[in-house]
């Protein structure tokens, strides 16, 4: 399945409107590990990038989305999570120059660009407990699954929402979580569970368009 910008926009702004009900839930994860503004983040930044991509022209090409995107999620809220997602679509941005379709492929290099961005700014690896854990395990599923849209999210999903339940048994080792040291095992990362709750919505998203 190809989407245009125009439908890529659709679905970012129904998959980002469902993210702010999940608000709650990425506080109290995030209060067990850290200062808790992980809810916050995640409600105005998604809020700020459903208003940015609306202002959009009709004929913006993909990489205009992303670079919106990535402005706008990175300046609603200063946090370290705001400043990473947001970097890493503006990255993303840079690989999709002049694009106004989206495959497969597009979306493999898109969620690779911005994993890459997030590792080298927070000098973070899969394995110490951060979103890391369950957006690059997804992107590999993403490489290898087959069929439409539909099949290749539910791939997806199941594997971050595995992998999800595997951070509760690690140790931060980046950020506020860090801090708590062996405290920090026994909570699920509230990074990665935000990954997962953004690519369940987006799963809905999708099937709708397909309706």
């Amino acid at each position: 399945m190809s989407v245009t910008s125009k439908q890529l926009r659709d679905i970012l702004t129904s998959a980002l409107g469902a993210m702010p009900a999940h608000a709650e839930e990425l506080r109290e994860l995030d209060a067990a590990l850290g200062d808790g503004d992980l809810g916050i983040t995640v409600r105005a930044g998604s809020e700020a990038v459903v208003k940015a991509i609306g202002a959009l022209p009709d004929d913006a090409a993909i990489n205009d989305v992303l670079l919106a995107a990535g402005k706008a999620f990175s300046t609603a809220n200063p946090s370290t999570f705001a400043a990473l997602i947001g970097g890493g679509l503006l990255a993303a941005a840079k690989t999709m120059q002049g694009k106004t379709m989206l495959d497969a492929g597009d979306a493999l290099a898109i969620g690779q660009a911005v994993a890459t961005r997030i590792i080298e700014r927070g000098k973070s690896k899969v394995g110490d407990k951060t979103v890391l854990d369950a957006l690059v395990p997804s992107l590999d599923t993403l490489a290898s699954s087959q069929g439409d849209a539909d099949a290749r999210l539910d791939a997806m999903i199941a594997t971050a929402r595995e992998r999800v339940t595997e951070t509760a048994q690690l140790q931060s080792q980046k950020g506020r979580a860090a801090w708590q040291q062996e405290r920090s095992i026994g909570h699920a990362d509230p990074g990665a569970t935000a990954y997962l709750r953004f690519l369940e919505a987006m799963r809905v998203a999708v099937s709708a368009l397909q309706s």
